[in-house]
């Protein structure tokens, strides 16, 4: 499964020809390519997809976004618990 997530812009820079950002995820820090918004800037918030930022949103937007990734998240918790292991079952 595949998400596109909401970040802000912390930093604009030119890579190999293209305008890249540091883009704050919600405290981890990562890079992402902005070709594909051109008129985002720092301070902003985009969406990013596999390292492209897509489109770009505002900051209530970004975070109801956000708010509805950690709720997901909890709700998570604890129902993926490990398979059993075959060699600890016993015979009822």
């Amino acid at each position: 499964m595949c998400l596109a997530v909401p970040g802000r812009i912390l930093e604009v820079y030119q890579e190999e020809g293209l305008r890249m950002g540091r883009i704050d995820f919600a405290g981890t820090v990562n890079r992402a390519c902005l070709d594909f918004v051109p008129e985002a800037g720092e301070g902003q918030y985009v969406i990013v997809h596999a390292g492209f930022a897509i489109s770009m949103l505002n900051e209530k937007e970004a975070q109801e976004s956000l708010q509805a990734l950690r709720e997901f998240a909890e709700t998570q918790e604890g129902e993926h618990q490990p398979a059993a292991n075959p060699a600890t079952l016993q015979d009822s």
